[in-house]
């Protein structure tokens, strides 16, 4: 009795679940069949299941980072898990347990509210807590994998739930273990450690500039207040125009290649990198390419940021892919230089 008491509740099951409000594209996506979970303890038996049906699977939280086809065939689990709570604390440091199904932005304003500063440079940046690390998300000189302690995660070849302390998670620039090996892992949960000693994170010129005329150093929610202002002013809302944010990844290229590039576009942007790399600003490569504003069908280039593409309504994965592709070949005729992708292609 008590087993069958204690079992979990089977996760919801849906047929033909229109996606259109589950991706910031905005992309009018069906999946064939959706299960919605809501705790990390429905996926073992749910994935026996699968594996009796043969059946393809792909995970989806957010959906800022991804771009759809129009239709999905086989399952797709929709990760809901929510809750965090502080589960340690000693003199040096604070430990936050969260659910990977958790908003990210409502996260970061969680941790001001609790007095734990260190993630405001990440604020508004869309999608979930689960999702975060596989991209290793970055913005205004912080990534957000210098913060993870640990991340559980079900392992679809194992069958079971694996914890991978930080270095085990292979960070790198939008990169990480899980990202290099796509289709295995399902995050659920991600543990944080949070610096009990903190000061401002102000190299980017965006963010220097707010303070520049301040003499006293930032707090951590006016630098907060300060990324979300940024970020809404140069970024369109995707409630308002479909788009998953910076399209492609700033390419990194050696110092030799940026001489050469620098000696003939002296107005290059460009940022240090790793010893004998740099990395350059690829929505400024765009903007050169001329393609900032511009349309192709349904979808375009944002017209205040050329890293940004956008849906402007009816727009498909072929679409969008098309439209990046052009980009790609005008870049690298012009420039030399290879830009990458940075959404996921399901």
């Amino acid at each position: 009795m008590n087993s069958a008491k204690n079992a979990p509740k089977p996760a919801k099951l849906t047929l033909n679940l229109g996606l259109k409000d589950r991706n910031t594209f905005g992309l009018d996506a069906i999946a064939e069949v959706a299960y919605e979970i809501t705790a990390a303890d429905q996926l073992p038996e749910l994935f026996k299941e699968l594996a009796d049906k043969k059946q393809v699977w792909r995970a989806l939280g957010g959906g800022s980072n991804v771009i759809l086809p129009n239709r999905m065939p086989g399952a797709t689990l929709l990760i809901n898990i929510l809750g965090q709570e502080v589960c340690k604390t000693d003199e040096q440091n604070t430990w936050i347990s969260v659910g990977a199904g958790l908003n990210w932005h409502d996260f970061v304003s969680w941790t001001l509210e609790q007095n734990l500063p260190g993630l405001e440079n990440l604020a508004l940046i869309p999608g979930t807590v689960g999702a975060a690390p596989i991209q290793n998300i970055g913005a205004y000189g912080l990534e957000v994998g210098e913060y993870i302690d640990s991340i559980e995660a079900f392992d679809s070849e194992a069958h079971a739930f694996v914890t991978l302390p930080q270095e085990a998670c292979q960070f790198a620039y939008r990169n990480s273990f899980f990202k290099q090996n796509p289709h295995r892992f399902i995050v659920t949960k991600v543990v944080f450690k949070i610096p009990k000693s903190w000061k401002p994170r102000l190299q980017y010129a965006d963010l220097a500039k707010q303070f520049s005329n301040s003499n006293t150093a930032p707090s951590a929610q006016e630098i907060f207040t300060a990324v979300c202002n940024i970020r809404s002013q140069k970024l369109p809302d995707p409630k308002v125009i479909g788009n998953a944010g910076s399209f492609f990844q700033n390419p990194i290229v050696s110092n030799v290649q940026y001489e050469q590039l620098i000696e003939q576009f002296p107005s290059l942007v460009s940022y240090p990198d790793t010893p004998g790399m740099r990395k350059l600003a690829a929505g400024w490569l765009i903007d050169q390419c001329g393609f900032k504003g511009q349309r192709m069908g349904p979808v375009g280039v944002y017209e205040k940021q050329a890293l940004v593409l956008v849906n402007h309504g009816g727009g498909t994965a072929t679409d969008i892919l098309s439209l990046a592709k052009t980009i790609q070949e005008k870049v690298r005729h012009t420039f030399g230089v290879q830009l990458d992708i940075e959404p996921n292609i399901f």
